[in-house]
């Protein structure tokens, strides 16, 4: 792709977001842009790290080590926000734990629980977003909502770990699947005010970016709209 073509693109989407927070009335600052850069060279990357776009999101533990590495001596992408949106088995919880910002993606206890045993001291607390399986979807990820309130109260003894809502990836014939997630968050920050950071919804890609703002997203997950089609 064009290096003007990916700029623009990202300039798009970026507006895009903005218009939706001017539609929901909510301060366009509360909402977080992921662009999500799987399957995508480090070089892309680091051309729109260059432009200010802070948080990426990666799929695949093992290609993004390798972009984490490549990018981490370029002065341009020191500011780079890394976030871990994949699947999580056991035998990554290390590599996650050593080199992310924040992983959306724990949806178990004993996940959790690996992670903030491995996150290295020397770093600041790992950044979590617990994945809910909103719709009960089979070929989804995530804790069921009934599962949160326990799940929810073993990762609060986690101090490697910082609490910070919630993520879901809805069926794409669930027209509600926005506001019970918002109800779910809200209710969870009623019943846990000792969540001092419980303030992030990820939910809302390209197509839904806007009804998600609506419902109270703060972050927006976005790939093919800004990086193009993947092979």
């Amino acid at each position: 792709m064009d290096k003007q073509y990916l700029i623009d693109n990202w300039q798009r989407v970026h507006a895009q977001v903005v218009a939706a927070c001017e539609q929901a009335d909510s301060p366009a600052e509360q909402v977080t842009l992921l662009a999500v850069s799987k399957t995508k060279p480090a070089q892309m990357i680091a051309t729109l790290a260059q432009q200010g776009q802070r948080h990426f999101g990666e799929n695949y533990l093992q290609e993004a080590l390798e972009k984490i590495n490549e990018l981490q001596s370029q002065s341009d992408a020191e500011h780079i926000v890394w976030h871990y949106i994949g699947s999580i088995q056991r035998n990554k919880t290390r590599d996650i734990a050593e080199n992310f910002d924040w992983v959306q993606t724990v949806e178990r206890s004993i996940i959790a629980k690996r992670l903030n045993d491995q996150r290295p001291e020397g770093l600041p607390p790992l950044n979590v977003l617990v994945q809910v399986n909103i719709d009960d979807e089979d070929s989804k990820s995530g804790c069921l909502p009934a599962e949160l309130p326990e799940l929810i109260s073993a990762m609060k003894r986690y101090e490697r770990l910082i609490l910070r809502g919630l993520m879901i990836i809805p069926a794409k014939t669930d027209t509600n699947a926005f506001a019970r997630t918002q109800q779910l968050f809200e209710d969870i920050k009623d019943k846990h005010p000792d969540l001092a950071h419980w303030d992030t919804l990820s939910m809302g890609m390209s197509g839904d970016m806007a009804d998600a703002i609506a419902h109270g997203s703060t972050m927006v997950r976005v790939g093919t709209a800004i990086f193009g089609s993947r092979e």
